[in-house]
């Protein structure tokens, strides 16, 4: 576990690297702590911060990913059998707010015209 000026320094790092996807990570992980001491972060640093404040969503676990996945896959091959049993072990992750943005026009024509979404 890193103290505190080191996240720091491993946040501004991340971003005057553009690596973007580790300065998220670890500002995900310390949220809490860095709402208090948003000046001390660079100011890309400090609007990720705030991006992800307002976005209050949580992040998609590695196995709705793979859900996702299988549902464009079947989708796309226009499996309909497939495609409502993945949606029927998976209905909480259908009610995502967010789950129009994972899916691909196959998967939102199909589940539009079942209702699903």
């Amino acid at each position: 576990m890193m103290n505190f000026q080191e996240l720091i320094t491993m946040i501004n790092k991340s971003v005057d690297e553009l690596d973007f996807v580790t300065a998220r990570k670890y500002i995900e992980q310390n949220l809490d702590l860095l709402k208090d001491k948003k000046s001390l972060l660079k100011s890309n640093a400090r609007e990720l911060l705030l991006f992800l404040e307002k976005q209050k969503v949580e992040p998609l676990k590695r196995n709705e990913q793979a859900v996702i996945n299988s549902i464009n896959l079947y989708s796309r091959k226009f499996d309909i059998r497939g495609l409502k049993f993945a949606i029927r072990e998976n209905t909480q992750l259908m009610l995502r707010k967010d789950i129009l943005l994972y899916l691909n026009s196959d998967a939102k024509a199909l589940l539009e015209s079942m209702k699903v979404i």
